[in-house]
């Protein structure tokens, strides 16, 4: 296990969490579980995309808060789109610059690895259209944000 890992503390839905979370991501696996003293599932240790984490089922008094999320750097509008799609499902919520929250109150940044150089470019103008273009989206678009980062 790495030396940190990423523990998310839901109140009684871990096992579902993590089971959502490997369907979205399809390349995650379970590592481990613990039962809970009911015999029920009390922890889940699993990894996506090769990221260890761990899920706890801790009761009532736990829950997510946007000051954390979780940050998944996207290649193509296809990832961006299916990642969309999955996480924002069956209540899930759609906020704002790429952000979004599942189901289960976990905040997600699903983002594509080409912001970094059209908001962070060398031109000023072009990476303020970029940055424009952005803040106006919930899901990012990529052809859109190349469009106002060119002027288009």
């Amino acid at each position: 296990m790495p030396k940190i890992t990423t523990f998310l503390t839901y109140d009684n839905q871990a096992e579902q969490a993590v089971r959502h979370y490997l369907a979205t991501f399809e390349s995650g696996k379970i590592v481990s579980t613990m039962a809970g003293p009911t015999g029920s599932v009390m922890s889940v240790t699993f990894e996506l995309l090769g990221q260890t984490f761990i899920a706890l089922n801790g009761g009532p008094s736990f829950s997510f808060s946007q000051g954390i999320s979780l940050f998944v750097a996207c290649d193509t509008q296809a990832e961006i789109d299916r990642f969309w799609e999955k996480l924002t499902a069956d209540g899930g919520k759609e906020v704002q610059c790429g952000w979004l929250v599942d189901k289960f109150g976990v905040s997600w940044q699903i983002i594509p690895k080409v912001l970094g150089d059209l908001i962070g470019g060398k031109d000023a103008v072009k990476r303020g259209r970029a940055m424009q273009a952005m803040l106006q989206m919930k899901k990012l678009d990529i052809a859109a944000l190349e469009r106002a980062y060119e002027g288009g």
